[in-house]
């Protein structure tokens, strides 16, 4: 079973297996670490809380980290920029763009069945426009703020739109940067992206093997000792009471309210061409 643990006992189990003979590969893009056996077999994944630069070294040096959330799906999205884990401004972006009777994307639509009437070209043109918003608010962080890390959610559909927009993403496809989130994401709303960076301010252990964290020593010794059974849990536990701050806060635009399917289409984890 995974394990979560906080990102302050995350930071000290880097530096214990820094100082100690355990074997390691690390993973830019997925901001993990591979623990090895002394056989050199694959044991464990540690994925870093995303505000821990790793270095060589262990834990790179101390330095703010700040970050872009960004989560997108079918007509919804909702992004913040972060310092440190604490959200410091936020935007949620809706659009009409979901066929209501058949519950799927105007884009995924013409995909299957070509060209339709005018509800379409309407739909299209709000996908344009809410694209355009999305890279506009990136544009506004990328001029303001120094950004390390972009945690991005996007179904493999809609990268295409996002990277194409008439306002250009300040960022491409194979920017370094890139983290994607490894974990579902419901539709976009502030919530979700409160508990999207909560997933990654903690560390996680992923056992390989079923022998898993046994075969690691010093993990075994660490867990032992610095874990006790409810930080074990899958549930947050642990975190800063700034963590979920917000600062800087936009509104909905006033607009029409407008019903979505809930069969709206949902963002897999997925690999990005």
């Amino acid at each position: 079973m995974n394990k979560f643990i906080p990102k302050a006992v995350a930071a000290e189990l880097l530096q214990e297996i820094y100082s100690s003979s355990t074997k390691t590969v690390y993973d830019s893009e997925k901001h993990r670490l591979t623990l090895l056996d002394e056989d050199g077999t694959e044991q464990v994944h540690f994925r870093l809380p995303l505000s821990i630069l790793y270095a060589e070294s262990g834990i790179a040096e101390a330095k703010s980290v700040n970050y872009v959330v960004l989560l997108i799906q079918a007509g919804h999205c909702a992004m913040g920029y972060f310092e440190d884990g604490r959200c410091l401004n936020h935007k949620v972006f809706r659009s009409y763009m979901v066929r209501q009777k058949q519950g799927v994307s105007q884009i995924k639509y013409l995909k299957t069945k070509g060209k339709s009437r005018a509800g379409s070209r309407v739909r299209l043109g709000e996908t344009a426009e809410f694209f355009e918003n999305i890279n506009n608010r990136l544009q506004a962080y990328f001029q303001e703020h120094r950004i390390d890390r972009i945690a991005m959610s996007c179904s493999k559909t809609l990268l295409p739109y996002l990277y194409t927009s008439a306002v250009p993403t300040p960022f491409d496809k194979r920017d370094p940067r890139l983290f994607k989130i490894p974990k579902h994401i419901h539709t976009p709303i502030y919530e979700v992206l409160l508990d999207t960076n909560r997933f990654l301010q903690r560390g996680e252990l992923i056992p390989l093997t079923e022998e898993g964290f046994a075969a690691i020593p010093l993990l075994q010794d660490f867990l032992l000792h610095h874990l006790n059974t409810d930080d074990a849990k899958d549930t947050p536990t642990a975190f800063e009471d700034t963590a979920d701050e917000v600062y800087v806060t936009d509104e909905w635009d006033d607009e029409e309210d407008l019903s979505f399917d809930d069969e709206d289409e949902e963002d897999d984890i997925v690999d990005w061409d």
